[in-house]
This record gives structure tokens, sequence and C-alpha cells, in this order.
């Protein structure tokens, strides 16, 4: 008797569970509907206008004179690239990518005009609104600043046109670019003598580094790099063969140094603030030897006049 009682519990504790159990199913399966019922997939429009528009972004920046403390305009310029992928009936979504800062942007698109307004997050200084009229595969308008105060240049107006990024190792700089560093100038002293009364005296004087000839030969993209090939390089040289990797990946440098260099080429399209994992094994090992040798490699500095 008693084994026909447990056999009863038992079978009954069995049931019990396969209620539950389908019960999970049941409910499991009735989320998933909802779910499939209630998503909507907003569709996308104008893709077209998908891609990345790259060109001039310049303002006037206010500067002291530290002799007087009096305050003039210069030029600010930078190279940007707007970067636009997806838009919708109601949104636009994409990026900004200038001196090393990648920021997300989120605006609409007015059909009527042909023009966007795009509002980076806010959370960044340096974050501000673009207004932008498109034209064929041109861009061009104006961004202001949230925070005046905090950027040199709070207003700016953009010429951007739209370029297809693609990766080209053969990328190299132009043999008639410039080759000096006009944005690290270093102060040395010098001395002079009188040939009258033959008295020395010292004086400051404003120099810059210069690179060689070197940077338009030797190519990390594209071939293996030796300690013989680097051994008697400049340190400009050797920054600048380095940097030429990245720049060919798109990477948006943040140092004025390699945005001077690159910027006289037509092919240097900013599209990122990290391209580390874009290298090649033959690139990652070229970079390391090129940072070994910048270690310990010295600069020439030469005087420019006026």
């Amino acid at each position: 008797m008693k084994i026909v009682n447990y056999t009863l519990i038992s079978l009954l504790a069995v049931s019990l569970a396969s209620c539950k159990k389908e019960g999970k199913i049941n409910e499991s399966g009735k989320d998933s509907l909802t779910a499939k019922k209630d998503s909507v997939v907003i569709p996308e429009v104008h893709k077209e206008y998908y891609g990345i528009y790259t060109g001039e972004f310049a303002g006037m920046e206010k500067v002291v004179d530290e002799t007087d403390g009096s305050e003039y305009d210069v030029d600010n310029y930078k190279r940007i690239s707007l970067k636009i992928n997806r838009i919708t009936k109601d949104s636009v979504y994409g990026q900004s990518i200038v001196n090393g800062n990648q920021r997300p942007f989120r605006g609409v698109f007015n059909e009527t005009s042909a023009s966007f307004i795009l509002d980076e997050p806010g959370n960044d200084k340096t974050d501000g609104r673009f207004e932008v009229k498109l034209k064929g595969d041109s861009l061009t308008g104006k961004w202001n600043a949230f925070d005046k105060t905090s950027v040199k240049a709070p207003s700016k107006t953009l010429k951007l046109t739209k370029k297809e990024f693609v990766y080209n190792p053969n990328f190299m700089l132009n043999k008639d670019s410039d080759l000096v560093d006009w944005s690290n100038p270093k102060e040395f002293t010098e001395k002079y003598t009188d040939e009258e009364t033959g008295k020395t005296e010292s004086y400051k004087t404003s120099k810059n580094r210069i690179a060689s000839e070197a940077i338009f030969k030797l190519n990390a993209s594209k071939q293996k790099l030796t300690e013989k090939d680097l051994k008697n390089l400049r340190k400009l040289d050797l920054e600048i063969i380095k940097n030429s990797v990245f720049a060919r990946h798109g990477y948006s440098f943040k140092k004025e140094t390699y945005r001077n260099f690159f910027e006289q080429t037509d092919w240097y399209i900013p599209v990122s603030s990290n391209v580390d994992n874009d290298l090649s094994p033959m690139e990652k090992e070229n970079v390391a030897l090129l940072n070994r040798f910048t270690k310990y490699a010295e600069d020439k500095y030469d005087s420019f006049g006026r």
C-alpha cells in the first residue's frame, strides 16, 4: 500500500512540474510575440547623403600680445570631417572628427532647404552646433560652440566636400611639401661679436625643426624597415615616417605638427581617433622600430628669418 501511495505522489509531482514548465514556455512565447509586435523598424531615407564630408574648418582666434597686453585676431584653421551614418524622417546620426577628437552628433534634415542642424552632446567643452547646407557633394555652413568661453574660436565656417576614404599603402607626402615644423619653435642663445669693438654679446633667436628628404623615400606601410634605414635619420624624420602609417589609415591627429604635414596632401582624410587595430602586422613592427629609434634621435634646427 505504501508503494502505491509513493507512486501516486511521484506521478502528481511530475505532473505539477510539467505544468509549471509549460506555463513558463507559454509565457515566454507570449512575451516574444508581444516584443515582435511592439518593435518598429524606422525606415532610413536619403541614403545617398551618407558618407564622409571633409575640408576647411576656419575661424578667428583672439591672441593677447605678451609685451603690451593688447588683443588681436589670428586665423584658426583646421581640417574637419563630418560623417553622416544614418538619416530617418525625424533624425540624423553621425560623428565629427577634428584634432583627434571624435564626437557623436544628432540632428535633423530639412528636405525643403536641403540643410542639416546637427548637435554634439554638450558634455565636452568643445561641443557645439553645426548648421550646414547641402549642395551636390558639398556641405557649407557654420559651427557655434555651446560654451563660447571655453574654446579659442567659438564660431567657425565649414567648406566640406564629400570624399570616400580609401586606405592606400602607396600614399606619400608630396615631394614639394614643406619640411619645416612651424608649430614648435625653440629658443636658442647665440653670440655676436662686433668687428669694430671686438665686444661679444648674447642674443636669443627662434629656430624650427626641419625634416630631411628621407620622409619622401621611406614607406613604413610597404617595406620592412631595418636599423640601417633609420640609424642616421633626424627625430622629425622618424616621427613623420611613423605617422604617415596612421595618416594612411585616416587617423585624426591631436598634434598640430603632424596635421600640418599631412594636410598638405589631397589624400589625407581624418576619419577616426583610433586606428591601432587597422594596422597590418608589418606596419606594427615598423612602428615599434621607429619608436625605439625616436627615443635617442636628435633634431636639426634652423632659422628661417621673417
